[in-house]
Order: C-alpha cells, then structure tokens, then sequence
C-alpha cells in the first residue's frame, strides 16, 4: 500500500512539475512574440522616419540643384553653418568666441566664390596676391591664434586646430558644389557630386549586404566590406555612365569626350567619397559619439548624410577642369 501510495503522490509531483513547465513555456513564447513584435514595430518605424528624411532631404537637394543661384546659395550656406556647429560642438566651442570666429570666417569665403561678388575690388585686389581665399585663410588664421593667447588658457590647442580645420573641412569642400554649379555645364555637371557620394554609398551598401564577407577597416567601420567598396565603385561608374548617355548631347557643347570624363570622373571620385565617410566616422569614433547631430530624423546631423558629399565636390571640380 505504501509503495502504492508513494508512486501515486510522485506521479501526481511528475503532472504538477509538467504543467507548471508548460506555463512556463508558455510565458516564454509568449514573451517572445511580443519581443519579436516589438522588434518588427521598432523596425518598421525607423525605416519609416528614416525613408521619411530621405525623400524630404531629396526634394530640397533637388530643387536647389535645379533652381540654382541665390536658392543654391543661401541652401549651402545654411548646411555649411550647421555643419561647423556640429563639428564645433564636439569639442565644445560651438557657442564661444573662436567658434563664431570661424563661422565668420566661413560666411567670408562664401563672400568671396559668389558669381555677383568677382568684380568686387577686394576680390580683384587679393587675387592679385594668391587669391581671396588665401588672403581670407591667413587673416583667419591670424585673428583665431590671437584669440587663443590672449585667452590663454582658456582654449586647448585641439579646440584651436579644429576650428581652423573645420574652415576647410566643411565650409570650403562645401562651397565647391556651388563653384561647380556655376561653371560652364554646371547644371548638369554638379549631379555627378551626388552619384559619386550617394549613389556609390547606397550600391556599396546593398553589395555588401549580398556577397560582404571581407572586413577593410574592422574597428574603424565593422561593416564596410572589400566587396561593398568594389560594388560601390562599379555602381557610381554604371550610374555616371548612364546619366552621361542621357544627356550626352547637353554635355557634349562643354566637354569633348562626356561619357569617358563622366565614367572616369565618377570612377575616381567614389573612391574618394568613401575615403571621406570613414574620416567622419574615424572623428566621431575617437570622440565616442554616434552621430554628429540630430537634425535629419534616421540619420543623424548634416555631417553624417554629407559626410561624402564634402569631400567628393572639389575632386569632381577639380577633374572636371583638368582632363574635362
């Protein structure tokens, strides 16, 4: 009876310990679905936001390319002066004297590449002496090492060397976008800035998701693949290639041989554009920040959707007069 009563009791623990796993496998799949849920929605919505951006992004891209002039003006002016402030503000001198020192600076270079200002006589007279921008840049430097002694210590020489090299980084790469919009054939020219930065980007982006496997700078950028740069490459090329067929006829009363310049042009400056990305993110790596900014929803500040562009706009300028 007892053996009886022993294996009826240690059945009914065995039925008890059952159900209560049960439950418990249940609450974790069920846990589990909402987490997966949750993850979709998350997902979802930040394709959403960011999608959102990029067609906003697109739209005044686009229309100041088109319109030009004063619009295109005043646009990269206004993503130059932001543009500095994010940079300024990594090293915390955004909103103090140097840093408006160099967004002066800034608004006197565009001074100076605007197409109604090349018959001031200050522009006539330094170029006489190397060039306006060279006479600005000294200046520049002179006034920005003035404020850093006779504030000293109140800026490090770091904080003083970015705020010169942010003057080139973001305010003279940007401004050549306008140069090369205003040039002979700018109107269709000033596009190959976007297919050498973006649409190499996004190409090297979807070839690294399909066939990525070799890493070309693991802790800088982990998910920057050799094949993805290669894909990148090849993308901007076929797209540079294409948009020369299409308006081969427009392009060929400036340039002799449109589709070969573009093909190489684009080519070249790819590579570049990636070069500049991973500068970006080398800066915000030794800072340990993500982003720059928080300006464009999904993508961060202007830097990190101009990351490429800034550096791919004097390269194409550049090629454009030497072999165009």
């Amino acid at each position: 009876m007892a053996g009886t009563e022993d294996t009826a009791d240690n059945d009914a623990r065995r039925n008890k310990c059952e159900e209560t796993n049960g439950e418990y496998d249940l609450f974790e799949i069920n846990v589990t679905e909402e987490f997966m849920k949750e993850k979709d929605s998350g997902i979802k919505r930040s394709f959403l936001i960011r999608f959102r951006s990029s067609i906003i992004l697109m739209t005044i891209t686009v229309l100041s390319m088109v319109l030009g002039g004063y619009y295109l003006f005043g646009v990269l002016l206004a993503i130059t002066l932001i543009g500095l402030m994010e940079l300024y503000r990594i090293f915390d001198v955004h909103k103090r004297s140097v840093g408006i020192v160099g967004y002066l600076a800034a608004i006197a270079l565009y001074f100076g590449v605007m197409e109604c200002t090349q018959d001031f006589e200050i522009i006539k007279k330094c170029s006489e002496v190397g060039g306006y921008p060279a006479v600005l840049i000294g200046v520049f430097l002179v006034v920005l090492l003035a404020a850093y002694v006779l504030t000293f210590p109140k800026y490090n020489s770091e904080q003083i060397t970015m705020v010169f090299f942010g003057l080139f980084y973001v305010a003279l790469t940007i401004s050549y976008i306008y140069k090369l919009r205003i040039s002979d054939g700018g109107a269709y020219s000033v596009w190959l800035v976007f297919i050498a930065s973006w649409g190499a980007d996004t190409m090297a982006y979807l070839t690294g998701i399909l066939i990525g496997k070799h890493k070309i700078a693991p802790v800088l950028s982990p998910k920057k693949t050799l094949e993805g740069c290669i894909g990148g490459v090849v993308g901007a090329t076929l797209i540079g290639f294409i948009y020369s067929m299409i308006f081969k006829a427009e392009l060929s009363e400036v340039y002799d041989n449109p589709v070969l310049l573009f093909v190489i042009v684009s080519a070249a400056a790819s590579v570049v554009s990636m070069i500049g990305d991973m500068a970006a993110s080398a800066i915000k790596r030794n800072k340990d920040i993500k982003d720059y900014g928080k300006l464009i929803p999904g993508h961060g500040g202007i830097l990190d959707r101009f990351d490429s562009v800034i550096f791919v706009a004097p390269i194409i300028y550049f090629l454009l007069k030497l072999i165009g």
